[in-house]
C-alpha cells in the first residue's frame, strides 16, 4: 500500500479554497471514477483501490491518498498529477 501526501499553501481563504477543491474533485470523479463527499472541511474521495481526502484550511490544502496494491506501482505518476492539479487549481 502506497501513501501520498501533498500540501500547498494558498491565500484564497477557506471558502474559495473549498470551491477549488470541489472543482478538482469533480475532475477527479470524471477522470477516475472517484466518489467525492464533504465532511466538514474535508473532501473524502473513494473508489476501489484508492482512498483519499482533501483537507481545506484557511491558508493551505493538503491531499492525502492511500493506494491499494494494484495502484501502488503508479504512485509516482499519481503524486505528480496531484501536484500539477493543485498548482493549477490554486492560481
Amino acid at each position: 500500500m502506497a501513501k501520498i501526501s501533498v500540501e500547498r499553501a494558498h491565500n484564497l481563504g477557506k471558502e474559495a479554497a473549498r470551491e477549488k477543491a470541489d472543482k478538482l474533485a469533480q475532475k477527479l470523479s470524471d477522470q477516475y471514477g472517484l466518489e467525492p463527499q464533504w465532511s466538514g472541511d474535508t473532501l473524502n474521495l473513494k473508489r476501489s483501490g484508492v482512498k483519499g481526502a482533501v483537507h481545506v484550511a484557511d491558508d493551505s490544502i493538503r491531499v492525502d491518498v492511500e493506494l491499494g496494491i494494484m495502484m501502488s506501482a503508479m504512485s509516482g505518476m499519481i503524486k505528480a498529477e496531484i501536484e500539477k492539479a493543485l498548482d493549477k487549481a490554486l492560481v
